[in-house]
């Protein structure tokens, strides 16, 4: 029963965001919404990590399976794919160097700044 109550949680706060998608005009997906809302009742501790651990835990254990759907989507798109293939073989490594790049650096930064207080 615990593990329904925190995946109802779960999906409570991603309706949440997917209604704060259709009433603020911003091109932003819902679930950004969804887990800045989340991390939010999280940090004013309205919700506690204990209410939402296990359940969140199991969602990214099972994470890669949701990809699956995707990649049969680019099976059945290869047509359209083919014109890109080029530019998406240089553009896909460069933009992962510059993600994994930015996310170092920010990583540092705040070891960094956590070590001198």
């Amino acid at each position: 029963m615990k593990y329904v109550k925190q995946f109802g949680i779960i999906i409570a706060v991603t309706s949440v965001g997917e209604l704060l998608k259709y009433l603020i005009p911003l091109p932003i997906p819902a679930s950004i919404y969804g887990l800045v809302l989340l991390f939010l009742l999280l940090k004013s501790h309205m919700v506690r990590l204990e209410q939402v651990k296990e359940t969140g835990m199991f969602l990214i254990e099972i994470m890669p399976i949701m990809f699956i759907p995707a990649a049969a989507g680019l099976v059945t798109s290869w047509k359209q794919i083919e014109r890109m293939l080029i530019p998406l073989c240089v553009i896909v490594p460069l933009t992962t160097c510059f993600v994994m790049l930015a996310a170092g650096k920010t990583t540092d930064c705040l070891i960094e700044r956590k070590n001198h207080e």
